[in-house]
């Protein structure tokens, strides 16, 4: 009887990249496009970059590196080419029609990626949403070059729907969706009301793909969240209590990670989810200073942050994996209230970190002297519960009390 071989066929691939200015290191984002790939299951057997003024507005790249690019991919049996910018539809178009193969840009790798990771019905709904705005602009035109899509990357997707379906249905899809988000919008905003109303400062752990977030809350939370070597392991965001040697708890959120040249329609599909930062007392940005690239890494988080409006927050820098390190980097530009040495994996600056999430919580805390009736012993609770109760004396009179509470909380009392 024949055996058939039914594994996917590894797409092997070139990738192509235009330096527009020399400080912008296209080789850099290559490498990173790479790591991608690998993600997306494809190997890279390739690079080509060409300095350029600007993009060839028919073909990215221009004809004499059209021609060179033709004839590396019959010699590295390529399978499919990945340039390093979203394409337009003419552009999409052409370089097929020149090149006769599967043509990707870095949107539809990384769109790639975050379809195979969605798990909840929210990262899915999400992640199809950005596939149909994505895909609706490039309908027109794609008639000849969708036969060569065949398989692999950009083709697959939670409830993917065939290339083919018109804008129609498309449009009809993405109001749909539109609405199911808002209905989970809506329903993230009750949760965070509830969290506002239980006054638990809310700390959001943001970062560069791959930083070591997930690694953080795990390790400080036993969340369990799936933490691996890979970019984008973590797609919906995830909130664990944590216990402060002072006994204050504090809520940490785990939230997907930032990447530079993060496709438009991924922001604004995982805007509610990105939105934790936004809405957190406390930013902990984590940075891997083990990656070359990590000071770009840094100004990349920075800009989503300042694109998602997260303003006036108190934040602490972790600068992870110091380990690798014989002497911990000096860092420029630190934007942070509290820049701390740090690694997972050797427990450095844990003790440190606490203590910073301490100091800020406990200046937006109220210090009280009070002594309460007996009958009022249920307000000793909401302070037990949270703030600080420093000291507790029962008296003749009542229930004497020192403690630190939220401002709101005092309020009650």
């Amino acid at each position: 009887m024949a055996l058939y071989d039914t594994d996917e066929e590894i797409e092997r691939v070139i990738l192509v990249g235009v330096e527009l200015n020399p400080k912008d290191d296209v080789e850099m984002s290559l490498n990173e496009l790479s790591e991608l790939a690998k993600t997306a299951g494809a190997v890279t057997v390739g690079k080509m970059i060409q300095p350029r003024d600007y993009f060839h507005p028919a073909t990215y790249i221009g004809k004499g590196k059209l021609d060179e690019l033709r004839a590396y991919i019959a010699e590295t049996d390529a399978t499919g080419i990945i340039c390093d910018d979203e394409l337009s539809p003419a552009q999409l178009r052409n370089l097929e029609d020149e090149l006769n193969t599967k043509v990707m840009d870095r949107t539809m790798v990384i769109l790639d990626i975050f379809a195979s990771r969605a798990t909840t019905s929210e990262g899915k709904i999400q992640v199809e949403m950005a596939q149909l705005k994505y895909r609706s602009t490039r309908l027109s035109g794609l008639g000849t070059s969708l036969s060569r899509l065949g398989g692999g990357i950009g083709t697959r997707g939670p409830g993917e729907k065939k290339i083919e379906t018109d804008r129609r249905l498309i449009r009809d899809r993405i109001t749909k969706l539109s609405r199911d988000l808002d209905e989970i919008k809506s329903h993230r905003e009750v949760q965070r009301s509830k969290r506002d109303n239980t006054s638990t400062p809310v700390a959001a752990i943001v970062g560069y793909t791959n930083a070591g977030k997930s690694t953080l809350l795990n390790k400080l939370t036993k969340a369990n969240v799936l933490s691996e070597d890979k970019l984008f392991a973590t797609l919906d965001p995830t909130t664990r209590e944590l216990e402060l040697p002072n006994k204050e708890k504090v809520l940490l959120t785990d939230t997907v990670g930032f990447i530079r040249k993060l496709p438009h329609h991924l922001i604004e599909a995982f805007r509610s989810t990105l939105e934790e930062a936004k809405y957190a007392d406390i930013i902990v940005h984590v940075v891997d200073a083990s990656n070359e690239d990590y000071e770009r890494h840094m100004q990349t988080v920075y800009e989503t942050l300042e694109e998602l409006e997260v303003k006036d927050k108190k934040i602490i820098t972790l600068i992870n994996k110091v380990d690798k390190f014989e002497e911990a980097p000096v860092i420029k530009d630190v934007k942070a209230n509290y820049c701390i040495n740090y690694s997972n994996k050797a427990g450095i600056g844990e003790e440190e970190f606490l203590k910073a999430l301490e100091e800020i919580i406990m200046e937006s805390r109220v210090y009280i002297e009070r002594t309460f009736a007996y009958s009022e012993a249920g307000k000793i609770q909401q302070i037990r519960e949270f703030g600080q109760l420093l000291e507790e004396e029962y008296a003749q009179d009542g229930i004497k009390v020192k403690a630190y509470v939220p401002r709101e909380i005092e309020g009650r009392l």
